[in-house]
């Protein structure tokens, strides 16, 4: 993944600057901010969805398992 210096930033700046404004480049900054914020929120959202519906998963398994390990000890014994 490529790393972006602290020069890079700032020409990233200047011309924002002067291709929007200095009037647009602080409202464009809410926007874009705003904007990460919601993707950030979504992506957490997806992984608490996964997170649970694998826990989920995991749980059914480790009953299944119990289950077939006391029919098992049923005929052995039975």
């Amino acid at each position: 993944m490529p790393q972006i210096g602290w020069l890079e930033i700032l020409s990233i700046v200047v011309i924002a600057i002067l291709v929007l404004g200095p009037k647009e480049f602080p409202i464009a900054l809410n926007k874009i901010g705003s904007y990460i914020g919601k993707i950030k929120n979504t992506f957490s959202n997806f992984q608490r969805e996964i997170s649970s519906a694998t826990q989920e998963i995991d749980l059914e398994n480790e009953s299944e398992l119990k289950n077939n390990n006391n029919k098992k000890d049923i005929d052995k014994n039975g």
